[in-house]
């Protein structure tokens, strides 16, 4: 069992994927290297948990946590007031986006009632899945709509790139509008109970009435929205 923070991994993650460590010019948060100013933010985190009466082997940097699914780290930075601590971040290592698919059948989104471990209750969300290495996006979202609502041969438009948590993780998923002709059965073993056929305004509606809270299904939305792609989409004061 590996003992966490893992600092040679993290040093191993920092020769193999540098753009994950880069400080580009001005960065406000400054990722240290200098072994003594490591050390001295990890000493400063240290006794500002102690002042908290919290443990200070939380201000250990390096690789906190990792399985097949997340890596976490704990960097030692400076901040821009010059103080030297600690920021702990969430890293995609696969180099693969994830997907999210707005699903269309002759003009209806088409969404999912999905129940999620994370918030233990059900939503009502447009499809997506974890990107996979080597895999491209147009054929992960080409899976995952197969997977999720049964639709095959989807006409997709590409929506751009999103950023779900700039604060914390470094993951970004691939928005795709995607035409499809007909859809199957939900995938009950994805946790998926139902598919539900809405208008774009429906959307829209569920959307500003906080219905519809997956921060996903909002982006890919008022990405297609905004770029008029979406029949019914409501006009100003709808």
């Amino acid at each position: 069992m590996s003992e966490y923070p893992d600092d040679s991994h993290y040093r191993e993650l920092r020769a193999r994927l540098p753009e994950l460590f880069v400080n580009p010019s001005g960065a406000a948060v400054e990722i240290l290297v200098d072994p003594a100013e490591v050390a001295a933010a990890e000493r400063a985190k240290a006794t500002a948990l102690r002042a908290r009466g919290l443990p200070a082997e939380w201000g250990r940097t390096g690789v906190v946590y990792q399985d097949e699914w997340v890596t976490l780290l704990r960097d030692p930075v400076r901040f821009p007031d010059g103080g030297l601590g600690t920021y702990i971040r969430s890293v995609s290592v696969g180099g693969a986006p994830g997907v999210v698919l707005l699903p269309l059948l002759d003009g209806a989104v088409v969404l999912v009632e999905h129940f999620r471990h994370a918030t233990r209750r059900w939503h009502l969300e447009a499809p997506r899945g974890f990107g996979e290495p080597g895999v491209p996006a147009e054929e992960q979202a080409a899976r995952e709509l197969r997977e999720e609502i049964g639709a095959i041969d989807a006409r997709l438009v590409d929506l751009g790139v999103l950023n779900p948590d700039t604060g914390t993780s470094t993951d970004e998923v691939r928005l795709f509008l995607a035409e499809v002709r007909t859809v199957g059965e939900p995938e009950e073993r994805e946790g998926i109970r139902a598919v539900r056929l809405c208008r774009p305004t429906e959307v829209g509606e569920l959307i500003r009435d906080g219905v519809i809270n997956d921060s996903f299904t909002i982006a890919a939305w008022s990405r297609a929205f905004l770029r008029g792609l979406l029949d019914e989409a409501p006009g100003p004061g709808d």
